[in-house]
Formats: structure tokens, C-alpha cells, sequence
């Protein structure tokens, strides 16, 4: 039987709700014995039967209000009790047994290593016990569990410690209260043995709270980063959005073997070991900013999340866009702001781009799902945090906090939707918010096409700007958006910035496009402007202007905005792979414009900030350069790009080593000076890796490096230029970590998108290495994911064998861990960009999944869309 969809306008309130939950938990990794004890309340006069949801577990025993019970029917799904005779308050028993050692889904109670653990977002619970397990059922939790001591000395959940003692057996138990009320999805437990890392923080109103950060043995002196990111964090919630924790202890349990990046489970975070281990020799400073903004995500989830959680799941960006909007604005305020701008435009502009133009396009509120875990990409995720970042630009930071601090106000300990958010920031500013409400029901990446004209004698500048969203796969028609658009004038000779005037009163930066077409007048332009568009990327669109390459290099130079000056680079990049494509695919020489070599020169001979200059220096990826284009050529695309990285390196090899030396740092350290130096000098070392000196430079680098930063940069360099020390360093570093997992991650991956002809073969041999484990996520992720992901050309091979290993792959994962399964398949569903011969090769993998007999609902829902 295939799979049903469930649709966002069927939403109907549950007609009977659980108040109170009490879990006692018999744990052992081969056999778990878990009793609940519900107490439910009808809600829905006349509600006759209660539907829990449960699987992959033993039912053992039920009993209504104390007595045995067996009016009941139960499926593979859920178990329906008839309580048509039974008062409006009632008790209900379940007791059920499950084998944690056994799950490989990583949902559910599951094994990590030797530890045990929780995953229950978005639908885990079902997988320990027959719940109500939707997340507007919210109840308080008591949780007890038992355990063998020895082999589980530490046995945490959610909340506050209230007791614990110890058996005669060997055994030992403790007990957990969760003072606020939750849905099932925020539960947690992990038991295991660890090393632990403890520490306090004072909260503005002068309360101690404990804080706790577990690790695997051996790993305490990884831990001390993520410990101080979380103090920042509780401290930068209080100061920026007025948020006080609100419990005795936060804890956080780092493990291997995890679907996710975290978890923000109520006072108990599980965390993905590669988001909380760091250390120099392991981690490098990219690590390090992800670890401390991954924990910052999950706290600031506390209230944005938790506190306030949603009605149902397909509201999930009222929770998540959220979160990452406050958690780009925690690194932005302590970090570089330019510099976390671009780095989350890149990741939009590649990847939510690309799910905009492919069968799994959605609104960031989506109206209908299959499988609930496909719900977690990129589109909910990134462009949600857009939706709120032009919320905040549209209102402001007063209006905006103002917005915040009405809907906690009002929803506080309540299921909430995306609505009842955009309806306090209306009503707490004063701005009609009516259409832009469409961002949140309309999918697609709209266009801005916009062109000027230059009235010298009235000194008049005119911007027409044209909106239009393309139909996607679940949407045909599209309607006008509110887009922000933020705007500045630069004078083409002077380079000054001209103030927006109309009708002598000045105009805000910020024009509000909302009809299909309008013209911006400006007056008192005393001379022929360049405009400077979209600064820090104030709307989620595509932008067409016809600039001259006159123009982005008056952009770079006299532009003050960091992202513009950026983006003009970006857009020179872009111009001349384009140009160089097309020449390609007609069987003309390629060539290095004189126009992009200036523009280059002069970045190169002017660098103020080493941290944006390297971010204008790095050249996009391939799959960023695909972006560009309807009908993607990866072949023609890899070639150009790798004739532009060398024809630079030869270029500016002079200038690339003056950089190199002036920006060597002393003892590693990590603050925001020493990041922006290593930056540069890392990207300098990446472009004359393409250079004579190459070899000897790199193989220096590497042995001199006392961090993982620097490291990886030369092991980097010498793979990507392929230099004769490549194998010899890449010999190296697997024999001195190849114990690490998650430093041999960056290996995997390193390996996966080598430019060897023959990548695909060492990449199915790395299958077999001492080091990898298929069932974990991390390791697949690294090796099969880079390899599908960023490795386009050795991935689009034209006799269609990466598309055979990675459906041979998910056909594995299908079997045991069909989530990531999920994840991995992304670059196969986009087989409408490419050519008729690739097309029928991706679909004929396409096809091998859907004639399985036991396809997941994960991987079903995305093969019959593309197949439809």
C-alpha cells in the first residue's frame, strides 16, 4: 500500500489531550522495558475512540484506570482504544519492550557507541510507546530509569534531578521532573558513561544554573569551546531579545551516531559529537564558529521552540527560520557581520536555489508531506530565517524586539503557527503585513529584473523594477510578493554615495517592490549613478541588472557595503565563467579577460580586511557556478573553473606570495584577527598550489602546521592541484587519525572530491576502510555525500556510474537508516537540468528505487515526485 500525504488545511485540534506522563524505563542496549502512565482528558464532547500512535516496538500490556483493558484495535501504525464508556478524565497503562542495539534508524531509543539515547524530532516517540505523539499535545513529564551502573553510571532526561538511589543487583536508578509543560518530540534520555565538563552561569535575575557538557571518555579536552559558547549564548539571548533560561541545569551530551546536527530536547541537549568536540589539532576555525552557532541554535530553541512550540509540523519554520535568524544574529553581533552574510547567501544561493527549481520546491509553511523528516531542508531552514530577516528589516530591531516580545507574550507554553508570529509583529509595529504573508504559502526563488535610466538634465535617476516568481512543480500560479529591496547610489566618477531624495524629502534605503511592476524616482542626482542593489541581501531573490564590468569594479571600490562589494566580485567571477562556457562548448580557446584581471588587481593591492578579501578571493564552487544556468553542463563547468583558478594563480603568483608571508600568525589562537589572517593565507596557499612553487610551499605548510586549520588547507591544496605530495601527506594524516572519526571525516571527504578520473573507484574502496562505518551518518555523509554533492563532474560522469554507486547506496540505507537515505539522494532529483542522456540514466536509478519492495516513506515521497 503506497503512502498517504497528509495536507496542512486537514488540521483538526486532537479531541483528547494527555496532561501528565510518567515514564518508567528498564534499560538495557538488548532489551528496554518502558511503562507510561498517562493521564488523558477528552476534550471533544461525544470523542468516543483514542488513537495513540506507536511502532517498532513489543506491546506488551494495557490497563485502563488500573484495570487490564482489551478493547482495543491495533495496526503496524497506531493503537485505538474504545473509551466510549469511560468518564471525560481517565489513567491509561502501556507497558511495551524495544531493543535499542538494534535500531539503526537512529530514531526512537537507540545506541550510540556504548552509550544509549533519544531522537524523537519529529515523530521518535511513536517508537518507545503509544502516544499522542503530535506537537500540540503538550503534558509534563516524570521520568525514572533504571539501569545497570557500572555500564550506565550517568542516566539523564529532561528537567530537574529529584531522586535517585541504588539497587542491591548492580543497578541504579534516577529520577527527572520536567516542570513545563512539552510535546512528546522534546523528550529525551540518554544513559552511558562519560566524561563530564561543569561549569555555572548566573542569569540576569541572579539565578545559578548548572551546566553540563558529556563526552566520551578521553574527549573532556574538546569540550571546553562549546562549554564557553554556551555561556555567550545564554548571555546574548538575555541582552539582545530579553531571555532568561529557566531551569535548575542545561545539560549537553555529545554522541557519534546521530541523524542531525542537535537536538534542543527541554533542558537535555543531544548534540552530534562533530557540532560540540573541538581542539586545535582536530578542529579547524570553521569547526569552531559552527560548534558555537549549533549551540547557540538549540539554547536559543528554549524559547523559540520549546517555551513556544508549534501547532503541528507544518509550521516548522515558525520554530526553525526563527532560530536561525537569532542564531546568524548571535555570530553576526560577535564575529564579522559581512563575513556571516555571505557565508549564508552562498549556502542559499547553492543549495535552497536549487530545491526552489527542482520536484521538491515548497513553501517554507508547506501545505502537504508524506514523511515528516523530509520537512527538514533548506527551504524551511535557511529561507525561513530570510522570511524573518526581511521581517526585521521591514520593522526594524525596536519594532521587531517589540514583535518578539507580544508573541512570547501571548503564546508562552501554548502550540503556536506561523500566523499568530507574523500577527504580533503587525500589531506591534503598526505595518500592514497582508501580503507579505505570502512568503510564507508561495514557493519559488522570485526574480527582480531591474533597469535605469538617467535624466542629466532634470538630474533625474529612474530605477524599473519588474518582479516575477516561475511556476514550480507544486505551484503553478504565483502572486506579487512584498520584497525589501535595499538600495544606494554611487556616483560613476566621483565614487561618493548620493542621498535619496524625492520631492527634496529624503527616502529610506529600503524600496518596497509589491506590485508586478514599478519605477523608483530620485531627484537632485547630480550625476550618472551606479546602483548599488539588494545590500545584504534584503530579499531571497534573484537579481538581474545589466551591469557593465565598469560598473561592479566602481561597486568594489567605492561601494560601503561589505556584501555589495562581495557580491560584485561574485558577479565578475560568474560573468567570465560564462563567458568561457560558452566558448568552450563552441570549440574556442578560453580566455582571461583583461577587464576581470584589473578588478582582481586592484583587491589584491588594496586589502583592509583580510577575512572579506579572502571571501572575494575564493572562487565559487561548481555546484554554485550551476546555478546559473537552466541546463546544467558539469563537465564545461569544472573545465572553465579550473582554467580560471590557474589562469589567477599565474597571475598573481607575485602578489599571492607577498600575501601568503604577511599574513603568517603566531600560536594558534581563535578570535576574529587571527581567523581573518589564517583565511587569507590559506586561500593564497590554495591558488599557488596551481603554481611551480606549489609543491614545496604546500608540503612546508603542512608540516609546519600546529593546527587543524592549516592543516587541512594544505592537504586541501595539494588534492585539488594534484601535486606529487598529495598521497605522501594524504598518507600522513590517515595514519596519525585515522582512531578519530571526525577528524577522518574531513579526510573522507577530501578523498570524495579528489579531480581523479578514476575518484569513483577510490571512493567505493573507502567503503572498505578501517576507519568507516556505514551506519554512521557522519562517515556516509562525508565520503557517498561529498562524493554526490560536490564532486559534479566525477558524480555526472556521461556513462551514468555515480548515479549507479549512489543508488546502490541509498538501496543499503533504505534498509537501515532511511532518513539519511534522504539527505543522500538530493542531487539525483534535479535530473531536469541536465541533458537527455544523464536524464534517462537518473531516472532509470530512480526507477530501480521505486520497484522496491519495501521502499521508505523517506525515499518514496521524493522518487514519486520526480518520477511523476
Amino acid at each position: 500500500m503506497q503512502p498517504k500525504a497528509k495536507f496542512r488545511k486537514d488540521y483538526r485540534a486532537p479531541e483528547f489531550t494527555i496532561t501528565d506522563i510518567s515514564l518508567d524505563i528498564q534499560l538495557d542496549a538488548d532489551r528496554t522495558f518502558v511503562t507510561s502512565t498517562l493521564k488523558v482528558e477528552r476534550k471533544v464532547e461525544g470523542a468516543t475512540h483514542l488513537r495513540l500512535d506507536g511502532h517498532s516496538f513489543d506491546f506488551l500490556s494495557l490497563k485502563l484506570n488500573g484495570e487490564p483493558y482489551s478493547n482495543v484495535e491495533k495496526d503496524n501504525e497506531s493503537l485505538t482504544i474504545d473509551v466510549s464508556a469511560v468518564a471525560d478524565q481517565f489513567e491509561l497503562q502501556i507497558e511495551t519492550g524495544l531493543n535499542p542495539a538494534q535500531n539503526t534508524s537512529l530514531q526512537g531509543l537507540y545506541q550510540s557507541g556504548d552509550a544509549i539515547c533519544t531522537q524523537c524530532e519529529a515523530e521518535g516517540f511513536r517508537q518507545i510507546t503509544y502516544m499522542l505523539d503530535r506537537p500540540d499535545v503538550l503534558a509534563k513529564y516524570r521520568t525514572k530509569i533504571t539501569a545497570n551502573k557500572a555500564k550506565y553510571p550517568f542516566l539523564l532526561s529532561n528537567g530537574n534531578r529529584i531522586a535517585q538511589g541504588d539497587l542491591t543487583d548492580g543497578r541504579h536508578w534516577v529520577e527527572w521532573e520536567d516542570p513545563f509543560f512539552k510535546p512528546s518530540y522534546l523528550f529525551a534520555l540518554v544513559a552511558g558513561d562519560f566524561d563530564l565538563l561543569t561549569d555555572y552561569f548566573i542569569t540576569k535575575s541572579g539565578r545559578k544554573v548548572a551546566l553540563e557538557i558529556y563526552v566520551d571518555r578521553g574527549n573532556l579536552d574538546r569540550a571546553s569551546w562549546a562549554m564557553e559558547s554556551l555561556k555567550r549564548s545564554m548571555k546574548w539571548d538575555e541582552e539582545r531579545f530579553g531571555l532568561e533560561y529557566d531551569l535548575d541545569i542545561y545539560m549537553i551530551v555529545a554522541v557519534d551516531f546521530f541523524n542531525m546536527g542537535a537536538m534542543e530536547n527541554k533542558g537535555l541537549n543531544i548534540f552530534n559529537s562533530k557540532f560540540v568536540l573541538a581542539k586545535p589539532e582536530t578542529a579547524t576555525d570553521t569547526d569552531y564558529l559552527d560548534i558555537e552557532s549549533v549551540i547557540a541554535h538549540e539554547y536559543f530553541h528554549n524559547w523559540t521552540g520549546n517555551r513556544i512550540t508549534c501547532r503541528d509540523w507544518f509550521q516548522l519554520s515558525l520554530k526553525e527560520g526563527l532560530t536561525v535568524f537569532r542564531d546568524q544574529e548571535f555570530t553576526s553581533d560577535l564575529w564579522s557581520r559581512p563575513a556571516k552574510r555571505i557565508e549564508d547567501v552562498r549556502l542559499l544561493r547553492a543549495v535552497q536555489f536549487a530545491e526552489d527549481a527542482s520536484p521538491m520546491a515548497h513553501p517554507i509553511r508547506p501545505e502537504k508531506v508524506i514523511e515528516m523528516n523530509n520537512f527538514y531542508t533548506v527551504t524551511v531552514y535557511e529561507k525561513g530565517a530570510e522570511v524573518i530577516r526581511m521581517l526585521h528589516t521591514l520593522l526594524g530591531e525596536e519594532k521587531f524586539q517589540q514583535g518578539m516580545q507580544l508573541y512570547i507574550q501571548e503564546n508562552d507554553g501554548k502550540a503556536a503557527t506561523c500566523e499568530d508570529f507574523v500577527s504580533a509583529m503587525e500589531r506591534a509595529s503598526g505595518i500592514d503585513l497582508t501580503q507579505f504573508r505570502r512568503w510564507y504559502s508561495q514557493s519559488g526563488t522570485p526574480e527582480l529584473t531591474v533597469s535605469d535610466e538617467y535624466d542629466a538634465a532634470r538630474q533625474i535617476y529612474r530605477l524599473h523594477v519588474t518582479q516575477h516568481t516561475p511556476s514550480t512543480a507544486d505551484q503553478l500560479e504565483k502572486l506579487n510578493l512584498h520584497i525589501p529591496l535595499k538600495v544606494a547610489l554611487i556616483g560613476e566618477t566621483s565614487g561618493q554615495k548620493i542621498p535619496l531624495i524625492y520631492q527634496n524629502e529624503s527616502i529610506n534605503e529600503i524600496l518596497n517592490v509589491t506590485q508586478e511592476q514599478q519605477t523608483f524616482e530620485f531627484h537632485h542626482v547630480n550625476e550618472r549613478p551606479v546602483p548599488a542593489l539588494l545590500g545584504d541581501f534584503s530579499a531571497p531573490v534573484r537579481l538581474d541588472f545589466d551591469y557593465s564590468a565598469e560598473q561592479l569594479i566602481a561597486l568594489l571600490k567605492f561601494a560601503d557595503n561589505d556584501f555589495i562589494r562581495w557580491d560584485a566580485i561574485q558577479t565578475l567571477f560568474n560573468n567570465e565563467l560564462k563567458e568561457n562556457l560558452a566558448r568552450l562548448q563552441q570549440g574556442e580557446l578560453l580566455q582571461f579577460s583583461e577587464k576581470f584581471a584589473d578588478a582582481l588587481a586592484m583587491l589584491l593591492n588594496n586589502v583592509t580586511d583580510p577575512q572579506l578579501t579572502a571571501l572575494m578571493l575564493t572562487l565559487p564552487k561548481e555546484t554554485e557556478f550551476a546555478e546559473l544556468f537552466k541546463n546544467i553542463d558539469p563537465i564545461g563547468i569544472a573545465k572553465v573553473r579550473e582554467y580560471l583558478l590557474e589562469s589567477i594563480a599565474a597571475h598573481f603568483e607575485t602578489n599571492f606570495v607577498q600575501l601568503y608571508h604577511i599574513n603568517e600568525c603566531g600560536a594558534y589562537q581563535v578570535n576574529a584577527e587571527d581567523i581573518a589572517k589564517r583565511a587569507l593565507r590559506n586561500v593564497c596557499l590554495s591558488y599557488l598550489a596551481f603554481t611551480d612553487r606549489g609543491e614545496e610551499l604546500v608540503k612546508a605548510h603542512y608540516f609546519a602546521a600546529d593546527n587543524m586549520t592549516d592543516t587541512l588547507a594544505a592537504l586541501s591544496a595539494a588534492t585539488k592541484a594534484e601535486l606529487e605530495c598529495r598521497d605522501e601527506l594524504l598518507a600522513d594524516f590517515e595514519e596519525k587519525w585515522h582512531q578519530d572519526g571526525l577528524v577522518m571525516d574531513k579526510w573522507f571527504a577530501l578523498q570524495a572530491t579528489r579531480p581523479d578520473e578514476n575518484v569513483l573507484e577510490i571512493v567505493q574502496g573507502l567503503l572498505e576502510h578501517r576507519s568507516f562505518n556505514i551506519n554512521n551518518p557522519n562517515r556516509i555523509r562525508s565520503l557517498v555525500g561529498s562524493f554526490a554533492s560536490q564532486n559534479p563532474k566525477a558524480f555526472h560522469n556521461a556513462d551514468g556510474s555515480g548515479y549507479r554507486f549512489l543508488v546502490d547506496m541509498l538501496i543499503k540505507l533504505n534498509e537501515s537508516n532511511p532518513q539519511v537515505a534522504s539527505r543522500l539522494i538530493e542531487p539525483l532529483i534535479k535530473l531536469s537540468r541536465y541533458d537527455n542522456q544523464r536524464q534517462t540514466l537518473m531516472k532509470r536509478g530512480l526507477e530501480r528505487l521505486k520497484n522496491l519492495d519495501n521502499l521508505a516513506r523517506d525515499l518514496f515521497e521524493k522518487v514519486e515526485k520526480v518520477l511523476q
